[in-house]
């Protein structure tokens, strides 16, 4: 129960705070929604190709992607609010407080979470009223995906936050990873434009698995085998991760 305590004092602590950046909100928003004006209309001439027909949404192709493409880059958003805190003392202050170890890190953590299915409510709404169709059934099992992977990037850069204490070499661990995971996910292209060892090494990157599920779920099946292969992938690694991301931040501030 003190544990549930703390998590809800904490989740409100950083909501408020984001809610306090306009800024940051409004980029949260624009971001996405620039993916799909600005790369939606190239993928109209790649339709046909690699038995896709032509005459589908490039919505329905495109948004489920970018749906997992928020969920990993709303992960990374904890660790620079960690790096900052740092600086700033409060995990010091962190060090004499009764609250839960746990519920410290995941406080910041389930904020950032909220705010994502914030920004892909407003995403997928857009995408309807341009012809994306909505399988709600479909996008809910999609949710349950995101916030795996979410949580799983957010204990990560926390981690990572807490270990390198430094904005460069955080900053360049986060964008060193964002380019071949963005790559070899087949979120602005299909991987399979791509050749053999590109289509096998996307096997080791957690995004990849989201995706093809994501495009899945939205088409409202459950067929095939990339839902299962998601979650079968994402459960453990999300649990491996938040168990390590637990035990540096117990260490960070015991």
């Amino acid at each position: 129960m003190k544990t549930a305590t703390d998590i809800g004092l904490l989740f409100k602590r950083y909501a408020l705070q984001s809610l306090r950046n306009p800024v940051w909100v409004f980029v949260g928003f624009s971001t996405p929604l620039l993916y799909l004006a600005l790369f939606t209309p190239l993928l109209k001439h790649v339709l046909g190709a690699h038995g896709l027909p032509p005459n589908i949404n490039v919505l329905d192709v495109f948004l489920p992607g970018i749906l997992a493409l928020l969920a990993f880059a709303s992960g990374t958003g904890p660790g620079f609010t960690t790096i900052f805190e740092l600086r700033a003392g409060v995990i010091e202050r962190f060090r004499v407080t009764p609250a839960s170890r746990f519920a410290i890190l995941v406080g910041p953590i389930l904020a950032s979470m909220v705010l994502m299915f914030a920004f892909d409510t407003v995403l997928v709404l857009v995408g309807a009223a341009f012809g994306f169709h909505v399988h709600l059934l479909g996008l809910l099992v999609l949710a349950v995906l995101t916030a795996l992977l979410m949580v799983t990037m957010a204990a990560f850069s926390i981690a990572t936050a807490l270990i390198t204490k430094d904005i460069s070499s955080f900053a360049a661990i986060i964008n060193g990873l964002n380019l071949p995971v963005l790559l070899l996910s087949g979120v602005l292209l299909s991987i399979s434009y791509g050749p053999l060892w590109m289509r096998i090494l996307a096997h080791l990157n957690p995004l990849y698995y989201l995706v093809e599920a994501a495009r899945v779920l939205a088409s409202g099946s459950f067929h095939g085998p990339h839902v299962w292969q998601a979650f079968a992938v994402l459960v453990p690694l999300c649990a491996l991760v938040l168990a390590w991301a637990t035990n540096v931040f117990r260490r960070a501030v015991a």
